[in-house]
């Protein structure tokens, strides 16, 4: 049995008492302290922001809180206490009755928090069955209600569908009604909306806000994203190496930091106020060094041109998927295609960089991989410095000599690296594949590279699990420039990357940009780095684009609805 440490009739009391917390993990070099003697309230019915960046204990508080730490970790000293009981005392039964019914978790990543292979109105019914909210009988309507209630559409519909038929923001949707189905008395949201579209990041907000509010919740945003906590928290706790630098209002914290932590977070948080070298810390630098010589321009004719691109898929009907349409090898109706990309055209000149961005499912991505030449295009032209290479297939540009001249830093840092590889191995990897460098000589170029983008030479040995993620990106960055190519996509590069990290890459970046005379296409939902970045944006919504033109004009006066939207949608810390 739950202990209580209060008597019931003891009003006064928070929600959450959490004292002098302390959580340790015992590794094979020692033990690391992880959250030291942190102290935290949560009132009833109160939103509270708790931001930092990674590795400054904010998730491991409300791992502890949860009680869902690794079997490394452990809670060393201090007390939890939840509406007068105590957490730390409680067995794995009694917390199995609390999660879900009075404490939920919304996780960093929807489809990692999703069985892939159950459907979803299964899985809220298994929360709803497992704290016996409803009968058997009924359990099916109510998962139903769920999803209507986080505003899904076609909720019947969906609730037979599995976690990878559905778009990241409907994900996130799920596991908001998983989160709330037992109507919890506290939700901790764990960075709800990273990957997330403005937009839809927006919804998902303000859909947590009003249902929460609706039920006289209490509320945990754990963030990096100090414009997300300034906009839908009442109070902040700033935490720094596993302790808290600094609590207040959110409206203080933000117009009169006192720490100078937070300040350097201010400091670094993309706003319309700030140059894309007012971002870095103070006596910091991202410059790329040793410089190399600035590329010569052969001529003025734009070094991309996309004209009339189309990508179409076949829609998935009944009982018949995609691999079974594609199989019966006849031409597809004009009902049965979805349009991902419809008849759009571009150009990038030498030396420019392009932001392409636009909420979830616009084509934005699916743009860039077919000018990358990872997937075929179904009509249009790609044509890359006068050569047409949309009529090239993707399976056989792959070992063409055209390919070192286009290259791609992928999304996130950690995915797109072999964790069997070093780092030196990773940078290599392209040199050895496609380049002319002798091996005797492919270190010197490795360390080389490490240089120009400020990773440590030391570090080259090291594999990913043992590299930061702004080292990790630099990793990728160092990759993708090591064949000097002409044209890099760029595809969010910086979404996963705390707002300090994210400052020195996008530097880093420019850097790069101006001392190699490469182009850039920077694929992306975050407008205000878009901004920073870029010297021309387009926009592009369901397929189209709907709005093109220098960077300066578009984000501050936009032509078209739908830009106006996304502007609007952005979270700002106070100025």
């Amino acid at each position: 049995m739950l202990k209580r440490v209060a008597p019931p009739e003891d009003k006064g009391l928070p929600l959450l008492d959490v004292k002098n917390l302390t959580v340790e993990f015992h590794t094979r070099r020692g033990i690391v302290r992880a959250v030291e003697h942190i102290n935290l309230t949560i009132e009833k019915g109160e939103t509270v922001g708790i931001v930092g960046e990674s590795g400054s204990g904010k998730s491991v508080t409300s791992y502890a809180v949860m009680r869902i730490l690794d079997r490394a970790g452990c809670i060393a000293d201090g007390s939890i206490t939840f509406s007068g009981f105590d957490l730390r005392a409680a067995n794995e039964s009694d917390m199995r009755e609390m999660r879900g019914r009075e404490i939920s978790m919304i996780f960093q990543s929807p489809r990692l928090a999703l069985n892939p292979i159950r459907k979803i109105g299964k899985q809220i019914e298994d929360v709803l069955l497992q704290h016996a909210q409803v009968g058997t009988d009924v359990v099916s309507e109510k998962a139903v209600e769920m999803l209507e209630l986080v505003r899904i559409a076609w909720p019947r519909e969906r609730y037979h569908a599995y976690p990878f038929e559905l778009s990241g923001g409907m994900c996130q949707r799920v596991v908001i009604a998983l989160a709330l189905a037992c109507k919890p008395q506290l939700l901790i949201a764990d960075e709800p909306t990273t990957g997330l579209d403005v937009t839809t990041q927006k919804a998902v907000m303000d859909l947590v806000v009003e249902l929460t509010r609706e039920r006289g919740m209490s509320t945990i945003l754990i963030t990096h994203d100090l414009g997300l906590a300034a906009t839908y928290c009442g109070r902040v706790v700033v935490m720094e190496k596993g302790k808290v630098v600094e609590t207040a209002s959110s409206e203080l914290i933000f117009k009169k930091p006192t720490h100078a932590y937070t300040r350097k977070l201010m400091r670094a948080t993309p706003r319309p106020d700030i140059s894309l070298r007012g971002l870095l810390p103070e006596g910091e630098t991202a410059k790329a060094k040793p410089p190399a010589p600035l590329r010569k321009k052969r001529n003025q004719m734009p070094l991309l041109v996309v004209d009339n691109l189309v990508k179409e898929y076949p829609r998935q009907r009944q009982g018949l998927s995609f691999a079974n349409l594609l199989a019966r090898n006849k031409p597809v109706p004009e009902s049965e295609v979805f349009r991902a990309v419809d008849n759009i055209s571009f150009s990038i000149a030498r030396g420019e960089s392009v932001g392409l961005v636009g909420e979830s499912g616009c084509g934005k991505s699916t743009t860039a991989m077919m000018v990358m030449r990872l997937i075929d295009k179904s009509a249009g032209s790609i044509v890359f410095d006068g050569e047409d290479t949309g009529e090239i297939p993707a399976r056989q540009f792959a070992t063409l000599p055209l390919r070192k001249r286009i290259q791609m830093v992928f999304q996130d840092p950690t995915d797109s690296l072999n964790p069997r590889f070093t780092a030196a191995r990773a940078i290599a990897d392209p040199l050895l594949r496609l380049g002319e460098l002798a091996r005797n000589k492919v270190r010197a170029r490795c360390e080389e590279l490490a240089r120009q983008v400020g990773l440590p030479v030391g570090l080259l040995d090291r594999f990913p699990h043992q590299l930061s993620g702004g080292q990790k990106a630099r990793v990728g960055i160092a990759r993708a420039i090591a064949l000097k190519p002409d044209l890099i996509i760029l595809d969010e590069p910086t979404a996963a990357l705390d707002v300090s990290v994210q400052a020195v890459v996008l530097n880093l970046l420019q850097d790069l940009k101006e001392s190699l005379g490469m182009s850039y296409l920077f694929v992306s939902h975050d407008l205000n780095v878009v901004r920073l970045l870029c010297d021309r944006v387009i926009v592009m919504r369901a397929g189209k684009i709907v709005e093109e033109g220098p960077t300066k004009r578009v984000l501050v006066k936009p032509h078209a609805d739908y830009t106006r939207d996304l502007l609007a949608a952005i979270p700002h810390p106070p100025l």
